[in-house]
């Protein structure tokens, strides 16, 4: 995509969310003029509009759909690591006035002679930028729900409840810097969730699954709704014959895909600024040395088109970019938003992002995985004599800072003599992500990255994120 569809899309920006509101440049800059009459050091306005559609189906009946609309803004001054945040659902001068006369007074009176990080303008687009909840009309929205239903109870006869929602968001957003540097990014995503019940013999089964991303209907193809459902069925029949998981430390090995979502949290926040900044990661200080086996890569790429984590600009109207974290095992970088990466002389990311308006920026994950490595899957799962397999990750917990994780199997069968044989269900995998990366020995050649319904949290605030990895061997991990 060319520069002027991005110039056309900071002017649609601008007209929808300030010039709609009778807001002009003129007011811009009077409100930044305002906060930097005191000695602030980093300034910066947010604004968005953020339009949400949810559809749900059980068994065949809609049981619920709504519609809502939250628009805003949120005005940021910063003075050294201290900060001063106002923000509003009023998009008036009026009220961007007062935001100001608000955080500028975290500095003392006096300007000072300051620059933000230089920012190049996002050269091209990764998504399109149309709207979700315009593309079809609510008919055809729950004609999808309704054939989802039908798809899914025609997978296996045992199927007795299936329930399927439909998200669909479109949210536009404005960043002004204090050096007057803007941008814009218009973003769609789309979800659909569904879950199945399954029953044989009194015995019940569940499992669930989704499809999403930033694009647009054409991702529900049906190619992609069968293999989806089919995959979610069978796991829940599966697990209808599965036996309790032994318990012990062994060599796990774990699927490609979804299971990513084991690194993203047990890992990846590791790898975020503000942590390394105060000193609160295992990773904080240790750039240029291994933490990993030869052969591990790890990225954070928010350039992947359509995908969930994906972003032309981030929230502070840096262009996403990927950024590698780990290069062969060497740690190489962290993710920084602009306030990690100003106090820790480093260059911004394009990982600063926040859930809305109402929020503050901070370091965050994107679309994060672990690139291919050199094994079959085949090759790797016959190099264990006895261990498990991890199919599929169910739910979890973990300590953002110290990396202690314990999660649960959503599928698993045991490993015996090299080979997968029986499915066992209960396992739930504890350990240290930081050691468990150093344990990784074998690493596929099958990258896959998740479907499009992975969230991340963080500091009470949620983003969309996708997360993948290749088939990997882990040497030892307590399962219980």
């Amino acid at each position: 995509m060319n520069e002027k569809i991005i110039t056309n899309h900071l002017a649609q920006t601008k007209q929808l969310l300030l010039a709609a509101h009778g807001i002009t440049d003129d007011d811009l800059h009077d409100m930044m003029d305002l906060v930097l009459s005191h000695q602030v050091d980093y300034a910066d306005l947010f604004v968005q509009s953020l339009r949400r559609e949810n559809w749900v189906m059980e068994n065949g009946v809609v049981n619920s759909g709504s519609f809502n609309v939250d628009q805003g803004f949120g005005l940021r001054a910063v003075e050294h690591d201290t900060t001063a945040f106002a923000y509003s659902q009023h998009i008036d001068q009026k009220h961007l006035h007062y935001a100001a006369r608000s955080v500028k007074t975290i500095a003392a009176p006096g300007r000072l002679s300051i620059s933000a990080p230089v920012a190049s303008p996002a050269d091209r687009l990764h998504f399109i930028a149309a709207d979700p909840l315009l593309a079809c009309s609510t008919e055809e929205k729950i004609g999808l729900l309704e054939k989802i239903n039908r798809m899914t109870r025609a997978v296996d006869p045992r199927v007795s409840q299936v329930t399927a929602s439909l998200e669909l968001n479109h949210s536009v957003n404005y960043i002004l810097r204090h050096d007057f540097y803007q941008a814009a990014d218009i973003r769609p995503m789309l979800v659909l969730h569904v879950s199945v019940v399954v029953e044989q013999r009194g015995a019940k089964e569940t499992a669930s699954t989704g499809i999403g991303g930033r694009g647009d209907f054409s991702m529900f193809n049906d190619e992609a709704l069968l293999d989806a459902l089919r995959v979610m069925v069978n796991t829940a029949l599966i697990n209808l014959e599965a036996r309790a998981a032994p318990s012990g430390s062994m060599p796990v090995v774990i699927a490609a895909g979804w299971p990513g979502m084991l690194l993203h949290e047990a890992m990846g926040h590791g790898f975020e600024g503000d942590f390394n900044r105060l000193g609160t990661s295992v990773y904080s200080g240790r750039i240029g040395e291994r933490v990993a086996q030869p052969g591990i890569n790890i990225v954070d790429d928010g350039t992947i088109a359509g995908r969930r984590g994906t972003l032309n600009v981030d929230d502070e109207g840096e262009p996403a970019k990927c950024t590698t974290l780990i290069e062969d095992g060497i740690l190489q970088g962290y993710m920084h938003d602009s306030l990690s990466a100003r106090l820790m002389k480093q260059s911004p990311t394009g990982n600063g992002r926040r859930q809305s308006y109402a929020h503050l920026p901070m370091p965050r994950m994107t679309n994060t995985f672990m690139r291919s490595g050199r094994y079959e899957p085949e090759e790797i799962i016959s190099s264990v004599k006895r261990g498990l397999y991890l199919a599929d990750l169910g739910g979890g917990q973990v300590d953002i800072v110290s990396g202690q994780y314990s999660f649960q199997s959503a599928l698993a069968y045991l490993i015996e003599d090299g080979k997968i044989t029986s499915p066992v269900k209960g396992a739930t995998l504890t350990g240290n992500g930081p050691e468990t990366l150093r344990l990784i020995s074998m690493v596929g050649n099958d990258l896959s990255l998740d479907r499009g319904t992975a969230v991340c949290s963080k500091s009470g605030q949620n983003v969309p994120v996708c997360v993948g990895q290749p088939t990997l061997k882990i040497d030892n991990i307590i399962v219980g």
